[in-house]
């Protein structure tokens, strides 16, 4: 069987998420995507702004805070936008510690009441967190500061949203919604060879067209397979670690059934009065290990 040559970019590297989503001529992309994302709550947003990556803050720290992408409403609303493609210790700490910057920001105004606009900080996740492994089919979650007893929203001007992909599992036909399409987008652009009927909308006939890695110039496909590359080395690389505990996991099981299985015979021979030495010689238990089950 040939091997599949991918015809469009993966968004999962950081090449093709910032193609897709981070230039300017793009930007129409991300707006619509963030329509789609924060409707319910945000209403339309008309325009956005880019805005720098790089953090001038206070500490060496502070300058080393890069952000994938950030932008700024009409409304003078913020958006950092996080592509995370690997399990991060700390990761939920470091959406938080993000979000401070743009309020930060906020206080430079000489003016400043302490009024602050709203700040959402949102995560497109390539992994599952291990608390969240027992929900298989919750893939968003919406967090806001909320008073425990009533679930009432304390304060709704900062909002995390981390998005699971590998739970999203819907097929083209299952699409009901346009944030739907979105979703099956960026889990599957990468695998397509072209563009679905269901998606023929000019906003994802736009996304197939940008992503289309034969339309690249020379120095965009070096960039975009350095980007893939680090993004297939890394991928294998947990995919190997995640093997080798699994091998190690049913290792030590059927040892631990081995040794299990051995106690239950000793108890056993016990119990019928068998000598030690002779229930040692059959189960390969020390003497110390049945004196512990007489």
């Amino acid at each position: 069987m040939a091997e599949f040559v991918e015809k469009y970019i993966n968004p999962f590297t950081d090449y093709g998420f910032k193609k897709l989503f981070g230039e300017e001529l793009n930007k129409d992309l991300l707006l619509d995507f963030l329509n789609e994302l924060l409707k319910e709550e945000q209403g339309q947003i008309k325009e956005l702004t880019y805005l720098k990556t790089e953090h001038l803050g206070l500490t060496e720290l502070d300058r080393k805070a890069i952000f994938d992408l950030y932008c700024e409403n009409e409304r003078g609303e913020k958006f950092i936008v996080e592509l995370q493609k690997s399990k991060q210790n700390f990761f939920k700490d470091r959406t938080v510690y993000y979000s401070t910057f743009p309020i930060r920001e906020q206080a430079k105004r000489a003016d400043w009441n302490y009024e602050l606009k709203a700040v959402y900080t949102i995560a497109i996740l390539d992994f599952v967190f291990e608390a969240d492994k027992n929900e298989p089919d919750k893939f968003r979650y919406d967090v806001k500061l909320k008073d425990i007893e009533t679930n009432k929203v304390f304060y709704d001007k900062l909002t995390f949203i981390y998005l699971e992909m590998p739970k999203f599992k819907k097929t083209i036909e299952q699409l009901e919604t346009r944030f739907d399409k979105w979703l099956y987008v960026i889990s599957n652009l990468n695998k397509l060879d072209r563009i679905p009927d269901s998606l023929r909308e000019q906003i994802f006939e736009k996304v197939f067209e940008t992503a289309e890695i034969a339309k690249f110039t020379p120095a965009q496909i070096l960039s975009y397979e350095d980007s893939l590359k680090y993004y297939r080395d890394l991928k294998n690389s947990l995919d190997t670690a995640r093997e080798e505990g699994e091998m190690e996991g049913i290792l030590k099981g059927k040892l631990e059934g081995k040794i299990e299985g051995k106690i239950e015979v000793a108890q056993n021979m016990l119990a019928m009065g068998m000598s030690v030495e002779m229930i040692i010689q059959i189960t390969g238990l020390s003497e110390e290990e049945i004196s512990r089950l007489a």
